[in-house]
């Protein structure tokens, strides 16, 4: 069982975009759904109620559609006119979690015997995602022997069981049986997302966007890079529990408070800062378009225009990449090329070269990928020569595939 007392202060939303079906069965708790409701949303996730008939009389569905921004759902049947009806198949495959709260002792019965005499009971046989059950009752119904089997019985079938508290109960008896408080409910859930979460307390090292080689006080070189893919992975990977370290060039992009972000201008700043954190980095993605030559002597004032052409000496900025592999130890080090020929063959060179374990080959070939837009093609070449080739994707699902690469590598 999970005793709510267990919660920890997070660092790293797990419920963002997560979808949550709450079911709401018929007791004096049930008014509380709408506070279940409200800390879920704010935690970004998405919410569907499924209501018991019983339920209807101590809150009302209306409250609880307005609060969720989606229907509420009571039974088989939509529309007895049409014959449309409530798929619970489809409902308990669309959850990534399953929250039966307030859970009356007629209802926690009902789920230790496999009933499905109502459409969240059939919801609850269907789904495949974890579920909590969250039980509120009176005192000596909570304590009664019968209640107790069925709460162990379904803990024994890896259902989650958030312990009431102790309070005054409806009845005017005090003791347990008072539904855990909804915010403690929301917390346990993330607790429980968190500790599955597969990058959980690994430190990722990622570089974004482009660098500036001053050439004047007002003057550049550059490149186009967005920082939009090394952003892309930072949020990701910040999603799945990892400690990031985000180590960016000159970019207009915002990152969330739980990514480490660390905003520099030339390539000598980049590689000052990565080396700060290199060590202590189980993975390292460079993902940033580093100048390969910088100016040997930028000018200290404004160059004024007035010959007709102008020489600028250029010498080469220290390959990054290349020293992260030399003094790599136990990280796993992804690299990124674009290529405009050769790709394949000029990312093998480099794959091999630099000692990464991984190369991430992106596309400036294919209509919708680049620098600038928001989708990408790729293909992964790992150091056993073995090619992924993706298609055309938005660069947040590019993340995820190069992230589900380096989770599948499995030496983490």
């Amino acid at each position: 069982m999970i005793c709510f007392g267990e919660s920890l202060k997070l660092k790293i939303n797990m419920l963002k975009e997560k979808n949550i079906l709450l079911a709401v069965t018929g007791g004096i708790a049930a008014y509380k759904a709408s506070y279940i409701i409200r800390e879920f949303i704010k935690k970004g996730a998405n919410v569907k109620v499924l209501m018991t008939e019983a339920s209807a009389k101590f809150i009302t569905p209306i409250t609880l559609s307005t609060l969720s921004k989606n229907p509420v759902i009571k039974d088989f049947v939509k529309n007895e006119n049409t014959g449309q009806w409530n798929n619970h198949v489809a409902l308990g495959e669309w959850a990534d979690i399953m929250l039966i709260a307030p859970a009356t002792a007629n209802t926690i019965s009902k789920m230790t015997t496999g009933h499905a005499d109502s459409f969240l009971l059939a919801t609850f046989l269907s789904a495949k995602c974890p579920i909590f059950v969250a039980p509120a009752m009176d005192l000596d119904m909570y304590k009664h022997e019968s209640t107790k089997d069925n709460l162990k019985k379904l803990s024994f079938r890896k259902v989650n069981i958030i312990e009431p508290e102790s309070g005054e109960l409806a009845s005017g008896l005090f003791g347990e049986g008072r539904l855990c408080e909804p915010n403690i409910i929301v917390e346990t859930i993330e607790n429980f997302l968190l500790k599955k979460a597969p990058l959980k307390n690994k430190n990722i090292l990622i570089s974004a966007g482009p660098t500036y080689e001053a050439i004047d006080p007002v003057r550049f070189i550059g490149n186009h890079s967005s920082g939009k893919m090394g952003f892309a992975l930072a949020k990701r990977a910040s999603e799945l529990g990892a400690n990031v370290t985000l180590i960016s060039g000159p970019v207009s992009l915002d990152s969330s408070k739980e990514i480490n972000r660390i905003d520099v201008v030339s390539a000598k700043q980049m590689f000052s800062e990565i080396k700060k954190h290199y060590d202590n980095s189980h993975i390292v993605i460079m993902a940033a378009a580093v100048s390969d030559y910088t100016i040997k002597k930028p000018k200290t004032q404004k160059i004024k225009k007035q010959n007709e052409t102008i020489n600028i000496e250029l010498i080469k900025t220290i390959d990054i990449l290349n020293n992260l592999g030399e003094n790599k130890n136990k990280q796993v080090l992804i690299g990124f090329a674009l290529e405009t020929e050769n790709e394949e063959q000029n990312a093998r060179a480099k794959l091999k070269n630099k000692n990464l374990d991984a190369i991430v080959l992106n596309s400036l070939n294919d209509k919708g990928a680049g620098f600038s837009s928001d989708t990408n093609k790729i293909s992964i070449i790992s150091k056993s020569n073995k090619v992924i080739n993706f298609e055309l994707k938005d660069k947040m699902q590019v993340a995820d595939d190069i992230l589900n690469f380096v989770i599948d590598l499995g030496n983490l």
